[in-house]
């Protein structure tokens, strides 16, 4: 499909811009208390931004930097030109571009690239997800003490994160095998969708941090809801993403704590 063609180059495209300036000097600001943002987001999201309208002039925007179009748009690109902006700024290869396509508020297509690593990640609605041209398979872990989880911390530092780190303490409970915190969601997506992760929660994302991840969970056969086991809306919200066999397990658990 076109729209999955034309994701694909603009991830690349703005994979390009992230990778001139990786591991190089550029200007960081901040834009709340521990929420980087340098001069690769926006050059990036920009370069995205123009690969889209040139072929896609009528279709809407949402971007974490500088495009704000409403989330509610018949047709809507939301791009998150840098997943990962801290691990960028320190050097720390794991990083991503996430591009995600909705029609009526509907994932129809999805890319996450990691282009430190040539990682890419695609799904296409009811054609599966892939990974580096390979089918994607949720984990077919029947209990979490077979498990590893994936998990978020929101910049919040007082609540949300005391609210995390308590559910982390009873999943260790659940004897899962460990904890992992890679501070990349739409990567973290990409790893419960190729099975690397049992599960995978954080409290606070935006859409752009979930909107391509979401389908790829969807397309390999697992679950994706709030931590309150509802439907994701495009906006910000709480996120636990499954294998399906242990959302229930696990979502007893993050909405426990759930502040």
């Amino acid at each position: 499909m076109k729209q999955l063609e034309v994701a694909q180059h603009a991830a690349q495209v703005g994979g390009v811009v992230l990778s001139k300036y990786f591991r190089q000097s550029f200007d960081v600001r901040m834009k709340q208390a521990c929420d980087l943002v340098t001069t690769a987001d926006v050059e990036a999201e920009h370069a995205i931004a123009a690969v889209i309208r040139a072929a896609f002039p009528d279709d809407a925007i949402l971007g974490e930097e500088s495009y704000s179009s409403d989330a509610s748009a018949e047709r809507l690109w939301v791009v998150d030109p840098l997943d990962g902006t801290t691990n960028f700024a320190h050097g720390i290869p794991h990083f991503a571009v996430s591009i995600g396509y909705y029609e009526a508020g509907e994932p129809v297509c999805g890319v996450v690239l990691n282009p430190a690593r040539n990682d890419v990640y695609h799904a296409v609605r009811g054609e599966g997800a892939f990974g580096n041209g390979e089918r994607l398979h949720v984990a077919d872990h029947q209990a979490l003490s077979e498990s590893l989880v994936g998990v978020g911390f929101y910049y919040d530092r007082v609540a949300m994160m005391r609210a995390t780190l308590d559910s982390i303490a009873d999943l260790f409970g659940q004897q899962i095998h460990g904890i992992r915190r890679f501070g990349t969601a739409s990567l973290d997506l990409a790893q419960v969708a190729s099975g690397m992760f049992g599960a995978f929660f954080e409290y606070e994302l935006s859409p752009w941090d979930f909107a391509a991840g979401r389908l790829l969970v969807e397309e390999a056969g697992g679950r994706i809801t709030t931590c309150r086991g509802e439907p994701l809306p495009l906006a910000k919200t709480s996120v636990l993403a499954s294998n399906g066999i242990l959302h229930d397990s696990v979502q007893s658990i993050v909405e426990r704590h759930l502040v």
